[in-house]
């Protein structure tokens, strides 16, 4: 590998590194506004978004840039590639952090709607996903990968106890139909930023060990089990 392709994937990590941490920090300012009600943090968020797209092109130009130039092969591809995928998916987990605090904004006009408890854990567990996929991605830590992956599932039991508890809501009392349904949308939100940090992670999997797990988890967890 030559000096100028090894400064440049250098250069390329530390910029989604960076990412990482704006939209990290975009997630827990837009859950924050939901459960605790500050419209101010969602203005916040959703301010925060131009940013982030600005940030998304100028990494991937660098992308292409690497590519076109230095044609970089094996795990230098593979890295330059995952960043790709990785840089597509922070720029859409931002878009759903502004669409939480846009929920987040309209659940402010009903002060009597109280949203299922189980809320609070989803977020923590989402929240937690992000930044193990973080971390996965920035020790090359497939184990931590997996971790996420397996945390899914969690997040998508919670979100179905929290839609059951929205419906039953929404039947009994015609008044909640209204913010249940922000909730809701916020609930669902919420499910697909896990689903993107489940899917960060599975391009860890593949860069650090050049095997694509996408929809078939199950086998990879089999062998890598197996081998340990």
């Amino acid at each position: 590998m030559s000096k100028h392709l090894q400064r440049g994937l250098d250069a390329l990590r530390q910029s989604l590194v960076e990412q990482f941490g704006r939209v990290e920090q975009m997630i827990q300012l837009a859950v924050r506004s939901l459960v605790e009600r500050r419209t101010d943090l969602a203005d916040r968020v959703i301010a925060s978004d131009e940013g982030i797209d600005q940030a998304e092109i100028q990494i991937e130009e660098e992308c292409l840039k690497l590519l076109a130039l230095y044609q970089p092969v094996a795990s230098d591809l593979r890295r330059v590639i995952t960043v790709i995928k990785v840089n597509s998916d922070l720029e859409r987990m931002a878009d759903l952090a502004c669409n939480i605090a846009e929920r987040a904004r309209a659940l402010d006009l009903h002060p009597l709607f109280r949203a299922p408890e189980e809320l609070i854990e989803m977020v923590t567990v989402a929240n937690d996903m992000v930044r193990n996929a973080l971390d996965s991605f920035v020790e090359d830590d497939p184990a931590k990968a997996v971790e996420v992956i397996r945390t899914d599932a969690m997040v998508d039991a919670l979100n179905k106890i929290i839609i059951d508890q929205l419906h039953e809501m929404m039947t009994s009392n015609s008044e909640m139909i209204e913010p249940a349904v922000h909730c809701f949308s916020a609930s669902r939100h919420i499910e697909r930023i896990a689903d993107l940090a489940e899917s960060i992670s599975e391009d860890v999997i593949y860069l650090v060990e050049g095997e694509i797990i996408r929809h078939k988890h199950g086998v990879f967890f089999e062998t890598h089990e197996g081998s340990q």
